[in-house]
């Protein structure tokens, strides 16, 4: 249903000048559009924004599913992260039996070129909408590890399909490894990522066997919950 201009001001609690000023805007963008003299509606560009938050809220439903059927907590925290523009949001946590002194909420944003989870949904989110992402926008500046201009970026991504999952060496906290894998739905859209970041004092040769290993069966089996496949490493 329209709401006209006194309507919105109202029920907002602003000055009417604030929220023209405001609805303008919005126009532009294409979040809301005119409807005659009826006042405004929702515009199209609202329809990505549900989009996403839908997606993401069945990953997130998917991957409690896979825990809590599990019976069992992981070795360390595996968290669940979607993509929000160049960052990555984390929408689901499974924290583990083993504290790594990071908290991990849902909610939390980070640069998704930095953390691992981003990495391997830009990887296979091709590199036309990767360069739209980030081109002429200065990178996030890694911690110490990381990619520094776009094009050490795509070279890092390409490494990251090359081999299946990504990595993150200190480029988000100093002292912290991190694995992410791509989780697919059923069109072969890259919708989530999954994570695992580890202490580099205490990663020695078994348990990076280990998390890596829950990092790819976790991302598979989101992938298979909702109707996708993981492509082969290499593509």
């Amino acid at each position: 249903m329209p709401m006209g201009l006194s309507r919105l001001a109202g029920s907002l609690q602003l000055p009417k000048s604030s929220v023209h000023a405001l609805c303008n805007t919005l126009l532009a963008l294409g979040y809301l559009r005119r409807q005659g003299d009826a006042g405004f509606t929702i515009g199209p560009r609202v329809m990505p924004l549900a989009d996403a938050f839908v997606s993401g809220t069945d990953v997130a439903q998917a991957f409690n599913a896979v825990w809590d059927e599990a019976g069992s907590l992981p070795e360390e925290t595996v968290i669940l992260s979607v993509l929000n523009g160049g960052d990555v949001v984390y929408v689901a946590a499974r924290h583990g039996s083993r504290p790594l002194g990071l908290a991990f909420r849902v909610g939390m944003r980070l640069p998704a070129h930095l953390a691992a989870s981003g990495r391997a949904m830009l990887a296979w989110l091709g590199t036309p909408a990767v360069c739209g992402l980030f081109d002429g926008t200065p990178l996030a500046q890694p911690a110490r590890g990381g990619p520094l201009t776009l094009e050490a970026l795509l070279e890092e991504l390409a490494a990251t399909r090359a081999r299946g999952y990504s990595l993150d060496d200190e480029g988000v906290r100093e002292g912290v490894h991190c694995f992410g894998a791509p989780v697919f739905d059923a069109a072969g859209a890259v919708v989530a990522g999954v994570g695992v970041c580890l202490q580099k004092a205490v990663l020695d040769a078994g348990m990076r066997a280990r998390q890596l290993d829950t990092v790819l069966r976790v991302a598979a089996q989101l992938s298979q919950r909702l109707g996708g496949r993981v492509p082969p490493a290499g593509r």
